[in-house]
């Protein structure tokens, strides 16, 4: 690939980089928007059960998926020598496990308050799949690239991480979209702002997802 060529793909992967930023901070925008503004406030120790539960769709957006997609990304965003890419790619995935950890535990503790059954929907037995993958990706990870495992075990390991890790990252927005259609049926919400606002929320989401991946795909070619 000749130096032109490969400048055009940087800049691609730059311009889809700042789009997957715009969606990102613009799901972030409408997710606290719905949550303090409709739906009553976030509050992990509250005695009211749906501020509990608030914790639960702003960590597991902000905490997992956003922060995931910044670690996807990082190789893009920090100008460094390589090794300090992969310790904030590693890094920024470390805090997106323990935020999920923290949101799960909130719908757990929702679920005690209120009396409910745990892990009745398909949104929880996916959401839950897939978290414990994620945390198995973060290990092979860990393991092969920051232990220095062989250069030819890290060459054929590659791909699969990476291909992981997109797969990864449709499934948490699988999760996400079913876990926002599942609370709208819940609430019963009519055709209002409300409702409207959900799926802009939906849909921001899902284009966040989309563009931290093209920006991951494109990037192997720069």
């Amino acid at each position: 690939m000749d130096t032109l060529e490969r400048h055009r793909y940087k800049r691609s992967t730059s311009g889809v980089t700042i789009v997957a930023h715009v969606f990102g901070v613009l799901s972030l925008i409408l997710m606290l928007v719905w949550l303090l503004h409709y739906r009553g406030g976030i509050e992990l120790d509250s005695d009211n059960a749906y501020r509990v539960f608030n914790v639960h769709p702003f960590l597991m957006f902000f905490g997992f998926i956003f922060m995931a997609g910044e670690a996807m990304m990082a190789y893009k965003i920090v100008r460094a020598e390589h090794q300090s890419q992969k310790f904030v790619h590693m890094f920024f995935h470390l805090v997106a496990i323990v935020l999920g950890i923290v949101g799960i535990h909130a719908t757990f503790k929702y679920h005690d308050m209120q009396g409910f059954k745990d892990m009745t929907s398909f949104h929880s037995w996916i959401g839950m799949g897939t978290f414990c993958l994620f945390i198995l990706q973060w290990l092979f990870g860990f393991g092969m690239f920051m232990l220095r495992a062989s250069m030819e075990a890290r060459a054929r390991a590659l791909v699969w991480h990476v291909s992981g890790g997109r797969a990864l990252l449709y499934m948490s927005i699988c999760v996400a979209e079913t876990g926002l259609m599942q609370k709208v049926t819940f609430l019963q919400l009519p055709y209002n702002n409300e409702n409207r606002l959900v799926n802009f929320l939906a849909l921001s989401i899902l284009l966040f997802g989309v563009a931290v991946d093209l920006s991951v795909a494109i990037s192997h070619h720069a």
